[in-house]
């Protein structure tokens, strides 16, 4: 065996979409260690280069990708290849984006709807796809997916994001009992808001938001433990909860007293 094979057989493999972005990149430096193989995938190739020696410079071997995750071909081709040399041991699924009506009382553009689903919904559920049976085959993995506390409950000022996170819950769940039995676990993180460009550009309130640093510190725990569920931070998670097991009057008084509704954002009086 070759000195490149024998260290592969003692590295954990961690995949990592949507590295550029502030959680993923938090979790790829909380994960670089010697013993550690990232394979970070970004869109933004200038970042992605910083952070792969960032992650470098911590001990880690580091691969790195901007395949286009919406390309259904070119990201099975992708995962195909690498599970030919090394099936991941934990993938987190975290590109995503965000988008938001434009107006009160208006729906978000449609090419914005249909882009955001792509990311969100249909690229970790295509990935599941590609990659679980290699790691059935293998007899272990882990899959990671992001939800949000959105997916607790809409939010009129982010519909298709919260519905996008919803399905992504309801799926990790599903997956969970599906695939438990074949040594493959699965977590769904529900995070609140975490300093970001992309929390900053969403409207509305930002109630206890945390760097990205502690968010990635919860995480890793959580699926180092293989929780079911990896939900932050505790005070708006509980809040968000009751949103969805409350009657629906009362949630949407709720949403719009606590300024979720947010109108003035949106370009309204």
């Amino acid at each position: 065996m070759s000195t490149a094979e024998h260290r592969a057989l003692n590295q954990r493999c961690v995949l990592i979409t949507g590295s550029t972005g502030a959680i993923g990149g938090a979790l790829a430096k909380a994960y670089a260690d010697k013993h550690t193989h990232l394979i970070l995938h970004g869109r933004q190739q200038a970042a992605l280069a910083t952070l792969a020696d960032a992650c470098q410079a911590l001990g880690a071997e580091v691969s790195t990708s901007s395949v286009d995750l919406t390309d259904e071909a070119a990201l099975a081709q992708w995962l195909e290849a690498l599970c030919a040399t090394h099936t991941p041991d934990i993938v987190i699924a975290n590109a995503g984006k965000n988008t938001h009506p434009e107006a009160p009382g208006q729906l978000e553009p449609w090419a914005d709807v249909q882009a955001l689903l792509d990311i969100n919904l249909k690229t970790p559920i295509a990935m599941a796809q590609r990659l679980v049976p290699a790691m059935r085959a293998r007899g272990s993995g882990h899959l990671v997916f992001i939800s949000s506390l959105a997916g607790w409950h809409g939010l009129p000022t982010t519909p298709t994001y919260s519905a996008s996170k919803a399905g992504i819950k309801a799926y990790g769940e599903s997956l969970r009992g599906l695939l438990g039995p074949s040594g493959i676990g699965v977590t769904v993180v529900m995070p609140g808001y975490v300093t970001s460009p992309m929390c900053n550009a969403m409207p509305g309130p930002k109630p206890f938001e945390w760097p990205p640093e502690r968010a990635a510190r919860v995480i890793k725990r959580g699926i180092e433990a293989n929780k079911a569920r990896i939900s932050f931070p505790f005070p708006l998670n509980f809040g968000t909860w009751w949103l969805a097991v409350l009657p629906a009057s009362i949630s949407q008084w709720l949403i719009k007293r606590l300024g979720f509704d947010h109108t003035d954002d949106l370009g309204g009086a």
